[in-house]
């Protein structure tokens, strides 16, 4: 049976977080499917400030239309609620997410009036646990404008063993090479202007309490910080960025952020200060 949670406004990310840390979750599916769960949030509507800040942070220029990433921030507190709700069998702490695709349609002005809706998805089985999906609807006046899907991963045992062989390297020389200071309170500035104040982005201090030596970087800010270096280069009407999570970013951190760009496609990563290790690798597509 289906069930939609209906939210007249935005809840708390901190309230969420104290019910995430709070909540008992078993970790058990019941069948092959998480439950049909979704959340709707009707009217929002940016915050003019949050949303200059977020630039700031970011990288963006300003402009009358928002980054292609904010709407995930609108529709963050929705994952939360997601995920802490007594439906969801999955701790909230300990997720890692892995991937992110974005769709833009068409350019969202900042003051726009959205509807949003979150639908859980999955699991599947891979050889580090089980990844699921929160696929975001966002419309504008009924039109759909914009959607994305974060995929997440419960590590837990599974009957998959990981391959692991190494993939071949790419051996095309990026066009572009870019050096990326990142600063080591990146974590918390990213934080309030996002409101995902998980503590492996915090501190050091609390990143030790759950096995990471250092703080490391937001993924979401990660691949906005690209898409914001690649400001000029984004196609005007539709597009695609998807992106894959790799090794954290230690703050603080030097890193390289490298890109190819084609007619109809641009390829980007991130990759440690000697342009070797992976963090995070992507690709635009026109659509």
């Amino acid at each position: 049976m289906a069930t939609t949670i209906e939210l007249a406004r935005a809840p708390s990310t901190l309230n969420l977080y104290v019910r995430a840390a709070t909540a008992k979750k078993h970790g058990n599916i019941e069948g092959d499917s998480l439950p049909k769960l979704s959340v709707t949030l009707r009217n929002v509507q940016a915050n003019y400030k949050k949303l200059t800040k977020y630039r700031e942070v970011c990288g963006f220029p300003l402009s009358g239309s928002m980054p292609a990433t904010y709407p995930h921030i609108l529709a963050f507190p929705l994952h939360m609620e997601l995920l802490v709700s007594e439906a969801f069998p999955f701790p909230l702490l300990g997720l890692v997410h892995v991937r992110n695709e974005i769709t833009q349609y068409r350019a969202i002005g900042n003051q726009e009036v959205l509807d949003i809706e979150c639908v859980l998805g999955g699991p599947r089985e891979v050889a580090k646990g089980k990844e699921f999906d929160i696929t975001t609807y966002t419309h504008v006046d009924g039109q759909l404008v914009w959607e994305s899907v974060s995929t997440m991963l419960h590590r837990c045992k599974t009957s998959l063993s990981d391959d692991k062989k190494p993939k071949p390297q790419d051996s095309t020389e990026p066009e572009t090479v870019i050096s990326w200071p990142v600063e080591e309170n990146i974590g918390r500035r990213y934080a309030k202007v996002s409101g995902d104040s998980n503590l492996i982005h915090i501190h050091a201090i609390t990143a030790k309490l759950f096995g990471f030596k250092q703080a490391i970087a937001h993924g979401m800010w990660t691949k906005a910080r690209c898409l914001a270096e690649l400001d000029s280069a984004i196609p005007n009407g539709p597009f695609k960025v998807s992106v894959s999570f790799k090794l954290p970013v230690f703050l603080p951190a030097n890193v390289q952020f490298q890109c190819n760009q084609q007619e109809r496609e641009i390829a980007f990563e991130v990759k440690d200060a000697k342009g070797e290790k992976p963090h995070l690798a992507g690709t635009i597509k026109a659509l």
